[in-house]
């Protein structure tokens, strides 16, 4: 379900996750303190758009996907007609889901009542009516004028859990050199650390981010995020344990500023010269190179509601703190070093190409050096051994992706986080250091210089998913 983003993009500017949950393809994830930003989106290709590329240059008359509440599903878009001067500045469609799962289970059931031919068919030729199996999504988007683009979208469900509509607005504008995304929605679709589904009945943020000019420097975000009504859990199924719900999809304001520094150098990079005459399946991965990444920065978080309750600070942190009854302002660090490394040109027809990228997260300066500094003074204080639990709390999070080519465009992937629990001792170490991975085919679109069909799978979430992604690296 994530993005499948490489670990050197950065993993502090959160990204939309990409989920087979609804039929426009986007969960945001719960914010975080001190990091991620709440709001920070990369730009990506709307669900519809990916549909009729699908349909138009690869002859796909339907676009499978599967998730854990609506089984398999396929997709299939048509595109609405639109007057000829508005065909090259305005994209209209709607998006139809059919639920394969709810319709063989009901079919299965009226089956056992009924066994003549025509019952049979009847009951199928019913039930292929029937509006439970079906999602549709309206998106119309308009590019107003060279540096303006807005999306309307609208999305119903059949199903019985699901049945308040999905109404979504969002406005990008292009600065010379920033980015400013306006986005209003009711309800939005959110995602947190366990993979709980979680629907806020309205959110609206404001986004304003710096574009890197270069691989090397300083960039800085802002983003303001404001929700209100009471959040619920997306899927209805009981639990035995109930879930609480994330502090930061609490009703409230909530303001975010960073300001981060990034360093990238080559450690090595080949002089080789390439095949002549043979175009790479992705020019943006045709130098064979290894490559390190550093970014060190600071966040400054300022809440105003029931969602402040987030920014309450641990005894002894030594970043900046203030709280009123229902206010918090908080500031602290954050950094992340990056490893890459690459074998191949991607021009030959089988093993040409092998990626791989390890990523070291501190999300909280202050929490990282107050847990260090009191794993020093035991250590100085006493000659035993320190605890286990002092150990794991200066631990960093991780991440690691691999890929390799198995035969000409057609490249496998992991992408994965890296932890290790050092307090489960009954359990193996790779049960414990492998978490939330996610397997991908990927299949490099050769024509278009860096573009690929990524076909995507979560153990965790149990989601399947055919996405279409330009100039991702």
């Amino acid at each position: 379900m994530k993005k499948l983003r490489w670990a050197m993009d950065g993993g502090f500017w959160e990204v939309d996750l990409s989920t087979a949950v609804t039929v426009d393809g986007v969960a945001r994830p719960a914010p975080e303190d001190p990091i991620p930003l709440g709001l920070s989106r990369g730009t990506r290709l709307s669900r519809p758009k990916q549909i009729d590329f699908f349909q138009r240059f690869m002859s796909m008359p339907f676009v499978p996907s599967f998730s854990n509440s609506n089984g398999l599903s396929f997709h299939r878009l048509i595109s609405l007609p639109l007057p000829p001067f508005a065909r090259d500045t305005w994209f209209s469609t709607l998006v139809g889901r059919f639920d394969v799962r709810k319709f063989t289970s009901r079919q299965r059931q009226r089956q056992q009542q009924e066994d003549s031919d025509a019952s049979f068919l009847h009951a199928v030729w019913t039930h292929v009516l029937n509006p439970s199996f079906y999602a549709l999504n309206f998106c119309s988007e308009w590019l107003l004028t060279p540096e303006d683009t807005l999306l309307l979208s609208l999305e119903k469900h059949g199903s019985s859990h699901d049945t308040i509509p999905r109404k979504k607005a969002v406005l990008h504008h292009k600065f010379p050199d920033h980015n400013l995304t306006i986005e209003a929605a009711s309800p939005t679709l959110f995602v947190d650390g366990l993979g709980n589904y979680w629907d806020v009945p309205f959110t609206l943020g404001l986004d304003f981010a710096s574009l890197p000019s270069s691989d090397s420097g300083m960039s800085s975000h802002f983003c303001i995020n404001h929700t209100s009504g009471s959040p619920h859990k997306y899927d209805t199924t009981p639990v035995s344990v109930p879930v609480p719900v994330p502090p930061s999809l609490l009703p409230g304001l909530c303001a975010k500023c960073a300001v981060s520094f990034k360093n990238n150098f080559d450690i090595w990079r080949s002089q080789a010269p390439k095949t002549k005459l043979v175009q790479p399946y992705d020019i943006f991965l045709s130098n064979p190179r290894i490559s390190a990444s550093a970014i060190i920065g600071t966040v400054i978080t300022a809440s105003l509601g029931e969602n402040s309750v987030r920014a309450k600070a641990e005894d002894g942190l030594f970043g900046f703190q203030a709280k009123g009854a229902n206010s918090a302002i908080s500031a602290d660090l954050f950094a992340t070093a990056s490893l890459s490394a690459q074998h191949g040109n991607f021009q030959k027809l089988f093993f040409d190409l092998t990626r791989i990228n390890a990523r070291v997260d501190v999300p909280s300066m202050s929490k990282f050096v107050v847990g260090a500094s009191r794993l020093a003074v035991d250590l100085y204080n006493s000659r035993q051994a320190p605890s286990v639990e002092a150990i794991q709390s200066i631990c960093p999070s991780a991440s690691l992706s691999i890929q390799q080519q198995i035969c000409g465009p057609l490249s496998f992937r992991i992408d994965c986080g890296v932890s290790v629990d050092m307090t489960k001792k009954k359990e193996w170490w790779y049960m414990n250091a492998i978490n939330d991975p996610v397997y991908a085919a990927e299949y490099a679109l050769q024509v278009l210089g860096s573009a690929k069909a990524v076909a995507w799978y979560s153990p965790k979430q149990r989601e399947f998913m055919i996405e279409l992604r330009f100039f991702e690296t």
